[in-house]
């Protein structure tokens, strides 16, 4: 009995339908498994720390992690200003904590101070269009979802914009990992800083490149005049439109330089093989490699993609902790006491070489120091990790994992 012949590419096709079908289901079933796992949610517990301040070049840091403290120092900054606030920020929900920021930029321009505002229109579609309705005099301007006409052709005008940034009167900033919202003030585990000194110049001059090339009707911003060539801090911003991404090659040569210790802390930890073998070299010559990750994040499909690593990881030495009892937002990492990072860039490929990003970085003891006590402090509220548990997981989960290993580069 002859067999019916199948021409190549209807065999291919089907095969890929097939996969595609396979990894539909996965994702369907993860996101069945989110909606339920938010429902059951029990309220956010997790250790605080004050917001304390160090010494850096010619100003000071503060760290801030826990949300309802920095918001409250936020707001107060705004309520002083003089001459000028500008504003970008990824998410900003409709709630009272949204309001209250809202109300305070309002109040603001009504004395007089120029008030500039970025949001992201594709991480706030939930939020009522509304909302984002100011008076005339408060300058408001939309992250849209594709720059230009046919911009969506080119993958440069895809990249949201992930900033978290806020200046006031050219003297201070904050800037972070803390959208705003409710929900983030008391019940996520993020980082953020408010710094003084020149290092405020070279953030604002970020808001402002920023504000000048995006698409619509505003006032442009001048330049900012004085920016310092010599500083422990460094800002350094992704720009998609210029397809510049240095805040991968910063922690590719950070970890490259660590002899005694790395200790990273990440709300979505999907990085790519060359940060993988970085980190792995690092254990290979004796440095204390640990990653805090959550134990379950907001994304479940993050925190799927991210397993995907943990075996190789393990096996190479890294230490894992998952943080319990809270969403861990932060993205900040310290490296043999003397580096180290605070910004808004995840080692995902959304933020190494996709979004709008901007991260500090810091070569002083003093930071360093604080950042480790942060570190500590989760620490003391994760679970370890072993390789042997990993290996230990049900073969339904390698399965699932191995299905959804494509999606990691877009992630």
């Amino acid at each position: 009995m002859r067999l019916p012949r199948i021409s190549l590419r209807r065999l291919v096709s089907r095969v890929l339908a097939c996969v595609l079908a396979v990894q539909g289901l996965t994702l369907g079933a993860l996101f069945v498994i989110d909606l339920r796992r938010k429902r059951l949610r029990s309220p956010a517990r997790f250790p605080k720390l004050r917001p304390s301040t160090v010494p850096i070049d010619g100003g000071e840091l503060t760290v801030f992690t826990y949300g309802q403290d920095l918001y409250d120092d936020m707001l107060e900054g705004i309520r002083n200003a003089r001459k000028r606030i500008v504003l970008v920020t990824f998410i900003w929900k409709g709630d009272r904590t949204g309001r209250a920021f809202k109300k305070a930029l309002v109040e603001a321009a009504d004395r007089g101070v120029e008030v500039c505002l970025v949001y992201d229109e594709f991480a706030n579609l939930v939020v009522p269009r509304p909302f984002f309705s100011f008076p005339s005099h408060v300058n408001v301007l939309r992250h849209p979802l594709v720059w230009g006409g046919l911009g969506w052709l080119n993958p440069r005008n895809l990249g949201r914009n992930h900033n978290k940034l806020m200046v006031v009167d050219s003297e201070v900033a904050w800037v972070g990992g803390y959208n705003i919202g409710s929900l983030y003030a008391t019940d996520w585990r993020d980082t953020h800083a408010r710094v003084t000194g020149p290092v405020v110049a070279d953030l604002e001059d970020a808001f402002v490149d920023y504000w000048n090339e995006l698409p619509g009707r505003h006032p442009m911003l001048p330049e900012v005049a004085t920016r310092s060539w010599h500083s422990s801090v460094r800002v350094h911003r992704n720009i998609p439109r210029r397809a510049h991404y240095p805040i991968r090659g910063m922690y590719l040569e950070a970890i490259d330089k660590a002899t005694d210790h790395i200790w990273l802390t990440h709300a979505y930890f999907v990085p790519d093989d060359d940060i993988v073998r970085a980190l792995l070299a690092a254990t290979s010559r004796g440095v204390d490699v640990r990653l805090i990750v959550p134990a379950a994040s907001n994304h479940i499909t993050a925190d799927w993609l991210s397993r995907g690593y943990y075996a190789q990881l393990l096996a190479g030495g890294v230490r894992l902790f998952l943080y319990q009892g809270a969403m861990v937002h932060a993205k900040t990492a310290t490296i043999d006491g003397q580096w180290s990072t605070i910004g808004t860039a995840n080692l995902d490929a959304l933020s190494l070489a996709g979004n709008y990003e901007i991260n500090l970085e810091l070569t002083a003891a003093e930071v360093a120091a604080k950042l480790e006590e942060v570190f500590t402090i989760d620490l003391s509220n994760c679970t370890e990790l072993t390789l042997a548990e990993w290996r230990a997981r049900p073969m339904m989960v390698k399965f699932s994992e191995t299905v959804l290993r494509p999606y990691r580069r877009f992630l």
